[in-house]
C-alpha cells in the first residue's frame, strides 16, 4: 500500500523550508495531486541519523531526503538511495545533464549509476564586506598602520592583519568569524581548505589518506592560533555552525568569513540582512608556497530505496529541478545549481556576484569519495576542537589521528 502521506528529510535552514514548501505546493496544482506531504527540517546530525544510520531512507520512512555528498558514496553503498538512471532514461529531467556544471554531476555518479538530482551549491569563498573596504577613511588609516593598500587579502598573513584592523568590539564588529561548533563538518572544511592553500593534500603519492604531514601540522598550528585570536575573531565562532557564522555576518558583524557562497547571496535576499548591497565575494587566502583552493559539498535531492511513491518522488524531483525552481530556491536564499540561474540577469541584479560561481568551480576541489569519510570526518573535527582546547602539539595531534584513520580504513 501506498503511504498516505509523503514524507521529506529536509536541511534545516530556512530558505530550504520555504523553498520546498512553495516547490511542492506548486508541484501538486500543476499536476492535480491531493498527497499529504510532511517535511521535517533536521540538523546535519539528526538528518545523517534518521536517513542513513537508521536505516529511514531503507526502511520507506522517507520518500526524499537532502543529502549532502559527503555522504553520497556512503548512502549509495549502503543502498540507501535509489539509482535514478533506469528513471532519467524513460523522463531526464530538464536539459540534463548540459543545463549544470561538470562539478554538480560527478560525485553522485557511483559506479555507472547516478544517486541525486542537485539541489543546493555554492563552494566556499572569501565573502567580505566590500562597504568597508572600499571607504576612504578606512583606506588611508590601513594603509598608515600596515603600508599597503586595504584589499581583500591574498595571504594568510594579510587576512589576520585586515581581521585585526577592523575588530572593534565596542562597535560589535569583529574582523572575522569562524563556524568553530564540532558537527563534523566546519572544522573538517576549514582544516582542508588551509591544507590545500599551503600546498598540502589529504591523500599521500599512493592515494590512501595521510594527514601525518609538515604542511598539515602548519595547518593546525595557524588555524588553531588564529581562531583563538580575540583580537581579530567573533567571540561567538567557538558556538556557531555554518549558518549562525552566515547570520552573524549578515547581521552585519564581521569584517570577512570564510564560509558557503549560499552564505553570501543570502545576505542580498533575507529580510533580517543589515548589509544587503555592502557585500561582494572572492577566492580564498594561500600561504608562501601555495595556492587558492575552494571546496565543493553541494546537497542532493535523493529517492530513498525504501520509499512506495518512488515515481511521485521522481515526478517532483523532476519539478523541482527546473530553471524556473531552480531560480525560485535561489529567490528564497538558497544556491541554485543551474547554469541558467547563475547568468540570470534579474538574479545577478539583486546579487551582482552570482555570475562569479562559474569561476569559484574552477578551483573547487572535493573531499575523497570512500565510504568511511564520515567517520574519519568525526575524527578529524575531534582533533581540531583538541587543538582549540588543549595545549597538545599539532604534530602529536596529527600522529595519533592519523592512527586512529588506519583503524577505520
Amino acid at each position: 500500500m501506498e503511504n498516505p502521506v509523503f514524507r521529506i528529510a529536509v536541511r534545516k535552514f530556512g530558505p530550504f523550508e520555504t523553498a520546498m514548501q512553495q516547490l511542492w505546493d506548486a508541484f501538486c496544482l500543476k499536476y492535480d495531486i491531493s498527497i499529504g506531504v510532511e517535511m521535517v527540517p533536521m540538523e546535519l546530525h539528526d538528518l545523517y541519523e534518521q536517513t542513513i544510520s537508521d536505516g529511514g531512507l531503507k526502511k520507506g520512512n522517507w520518500d526524499i531526503a537532502h543529502m549532502n555528498t559527503d555522504w553520497i558514496f556512503d548512502a549509495a553503498k549502503a543502498n540507501a538511495v535509489e539509482d535514478l538512471t533506469p528513471f532519467i532514461a524513460k523522463k531526464a529531467p530538464q536539459d540534463f545533464p548540459e543545463g549544470w556544471h561538470n562539478s554538480l554531476l560527478h560525485l553522485q555518479e557511483i559506479e555507472g549509476g547516478i544517486y541525486g538530482l542537485p539541489f543546493h551549491d555554492g563552494p566556499e569563498c572569501l565573502i567580505y564586506r566590500k562597504d568597508l573596504f572600499e571607504n576612504q577613511t578606512e583606506k588611508e588609516n590601513f594603509k598608515k598602520q600596515f603600508g599597503y593598500e586595504l584589499a581583500p587579502p591574498k595571504t594568510w598573513t594579510e587576512f589576520e592583519q585586515i581581521a585585526t584592523f577592523f575588530n572593534r568590539p565596542n562597535e560589535k564588529l569583529y574582523g572575522c568569524v569562524f563556524a568553530n561548533y564540532p558537527d563534523g563538518h566546519n572544522m573538517v572544511f576549514d582544516f582542508c581548505l588551509h591544507l590545500w592553500t599551503r600546498g598540502g593534500s589529504l591523500l599521500n603519492a599512493e592515494n590512501n589518506m595521510n594527514i601525518n604531514t609538515q604542511a598539515a601540522i602548519d595547518t593546525l598550528d595557524y588555524y588553531r592560533y588564529i581562531v583563538k585570536n580575540t583580537a581579530a575573531v567573533h567571540p561567538g565562532s567557538a558556538d556557531f555552525g555554518s549558518v549562525e557564522a552566515g547570520m552573524a555576518f549578515a547581521n552585519g558583524e564581521a569584517a570577512m568569513t570564510i564560509n558557503w557562497f549560499g552564505f553570501a547571496s543570502m545576505c542580498e535576499v533575507i529580510a533580517e540582512s543589515r548589509v544587503k548591497g555592502k557585500v561582494d565575494v572572492t577566492t580564498l587566502p594561500f600561504a608562501v608556497g601555495g595556492k587558492t583552493a575552494s571546496l565543493n559539498v553541494y546537497w542532493l535531492y535523493t529517492i530513498g530505496t525504501g520509499s512506495t511513491n518512488k515515481k511521485l518522488a521522481y515526478d517532483f524531483l523532476r519539478f523541482a529541478t527546473t530553471a524556473e525552481s531552480d531560480k525560485l530556491l535561489t529567490n528564497e536564499g538558497g544556491i541554485g545549481c543551474r547554469k541558467s540561474t547563475w547568468k540570470d540577469a534579474e538574479i545577478n541584479e539583486t546579487i551582482p556576484y552570482y555570475h562569479k560561481l562559474e569561476s569559484l568551480h574552477e578551483n573547487a576541489l572535493t573531499l575523497p569519495q570512500i565510504a568511511v569519510w564520515p567517520d574519519i570526518a568525526i575524527l578529524i573535527d575531534q582533533m581540531v576542537l583538541t587543538a582549540l582546547k588543549t595545549d597538545i602539539p599539532s604534530a602529536d595531534l596529527l600522529k595519533n589521528t592519523q592512527i586512529e584513520i588506519e583503524k577505520i580504513l
